[in-house]
């Protein structure tokens, strides 16, 4: 079991041109809005100042944990770090919020390296123009049902299905680059033999 404390994260990447060929979406290069970002492999973890934002693909023995939006998308749980907050604890804090889910072990998948040509950043603590998504996968346990606080996104339902249930959901919504995200996370955990 890691701990999600950062510096006792391991940071050994995936091979880095073995993977972009199998997983061609999730290193597209993307565009949100005034953001553009690539995905990358850790082969060290980003500078900590620069990490703005994390997300999870959680498991629970084989079954990947998906989040069903009340506006019907599905997404992956994570968000912004607040002021002061580290990584691991935006983490944990996200998936109370998102899933009513507790984390139990954390393995980092890579990080979106994201430039942004706003004047200024998202939330004033956040670095800027320059700055990280962490995406990590992990096992949790529900502990109670999503707290959905105000302003942020509001979860429906949080259900647990196979990867390729998982894959297909997020192909019906064009969010190619996250089903590729489910799937190098089941590979990266078959890889560790944490099945």
């Amino acid at each position: 079991m890691k701990s999600t404390g950062e510096q006792l994260i391991s940071t050994n990447a995936p091979d880095k041109i073995g993977i972009q060929s199998n997983f061609p979406n999730l290193f597209a290069d993307t565009r949100w809005g005034t953001v553009t970002c690539t995905f990358e492999p850790l082969s060290e973890m980003p500078p900590l100042n620069l990490i703005s934002n994390v997300n999870l693909v959680p498991f629970k023995g084989d079954r990947w944990l998906v989040l069903r939006l009340q506006t019907g998308e599905w997404e992956v749980p994570g968000g912004t770090l607040e002021p002061g907050e580290s990584y691991s604890d935006a983490i944990n804090r996200e998936l109370i919020e998102e899933a009513g889910a507790r984390l139990i072990t954390f393995e980092p998948l890579g990080a979106w390296r994201c430039f942004s040509t706003a004047p200024k950043p998202y939330r004033p603590h956040l670095p800027h123009p320059e700055f990280y998504r962490l995406v990590g996968y992990g096992a949790v346990e529900i502990i109670g049902d999503p707290e959905n606080p105000e302003g942020g996104e509001q979860v429906a339902s949080v259900e647990f299905i196979p990867t390729e249930e998982a894959v297909q959901r997020f192909r019906d919504i064009n969010r190619f680059e996250l089903a590729e995200l489910y799937q190098l996370a089941e590979r990266m955990r078959e890889a560790k033999n944490d099945v």
